[in-house]
């Protein structure tokens, strides 16, 4: 088995699964500017941390990993991404649960390392030290990801419109010059695709604070039926005269919460009602839309 990384000592058997301390991304706005960061494709596995000895998820708790898949994973602590491909993470996490390992699942199963927290120095640097090992390890479920600096706005669109298109998640932007640090920071921002949809007023809501003596939020209910509160995106005017009940209002979001509701929506404008019926979701990247249904 692997050595435990420098450093970093292997916790007792009978210990209590810790949290590692880990750096987590906030979202980026549709406009970021890359410059300054190193771009990779955002992948849609399971959080996975590597001490030297024990793979562990992050919330702290060992990973049941066939003794061939860490054995031959470098001797260093790396922060990374169980992955086993496009739209397969139900796969994924179900084997990655399981208290003991089926070899078969495993087999399509790969660690994809984005960092290595225990080097000093900035991600550039650790990077460029992570590359250098990604070539060295004979490990062909071992693979540090790919990093590119993007120049411009439009380039960064045309990547993540070509990654979404083939079933991606997103893209991941890290500054390059910034040190490995832990807790959600903008150091690190995720870059996923725009949706935009459209739902029918229910009610306006009365605003508190500044909104105070207009309208707060839009109460309003999407296609399938859901019902949530629509705060931000108004002008001042829009606040003082509300669309009525009835009207439909076009909003984009950012996917989904676990629960089935828009995530970070935000108000576009009024549609025409009869536009209602065929009211639906609809993704954009770069200037380019693709039809879905929202849930």
């Amino acid at each position: 088995m692997a050595a435990p990384a420098a450093g970093l000592a292997a916790e007792p058997a009978a210990a209590a699964p810790r949290p590692p301390g880990l750096l987590l991304a906030v979202e980026a706005a549709p406009d970021i500017d890359p410059a300054g960061f190193l771009v990779s494709e955002k992948y849609d596995g399971v959080r996975a941390v590597w001490d030297g000895h024990t793979l562990r998820t992050r919330s702290g708790l060992a990973i049941a990993a066939p003794a061939w898949f860490t054995q031959r994973l470098p001797a260093v602590a790396l922060d990374g991404e169980l992955w086993a491909g496009r739209r397969r993470f139900e796969d994924l996490s179900g084997a990655v649960r399981r208290a003991a390992p089926r070899q078969a699942e495993w087999q399509h199963i790969r660690y994809l390392a984005f960092d290595l927290p225990g080097v000093p120095g900035p991600f550039s640097a650790r990077y460029e030290r992570l590359a250098s090992l990604g070539q060295e390890v004979d490990a062909p479920h071992f693979q540090a990801v790919e990093q590119r600096r993007v120049a411009t706005r439009a380039g960064l669109q045309r990547w993540l419109e070509a990654v979404v298109a083939e079933g991606g998640e997103g893209l991941m932007l890290h500054r390059a010059d910034a040190l490995y640090t832990t807790g959600r920071s903008a150091v690190l921002q995720k870059l996923k695709p725009e949706h935009d949809a459209e739902a029918v007023v229910l009610a306006a809501v009365p605003g508190r604070g500044r909104h105070a003596g207009r309208m707060g939020a839009l109460r309003v209910q999407t296609p399938t039926g859901r019902q949530f509160l629509l705060g931000t995106g108004f002008s001042d005017a829009e606040r003082e005269a509300p669309p009525p009940p009835g009207s439909v209002v076009s909003y984009r979001h950012r996917g989904y919460t676990e629960s089935g509701l828009p995530r970070f929506a935000s108000f576009l404008r009024v549609r025409d009602p009869a536009s209602a019926a065929g009211a639906g979701d609809q993704s954009r990247s770069a200037g380019v839309s693709q039809r879905g249904s929202a849930p």
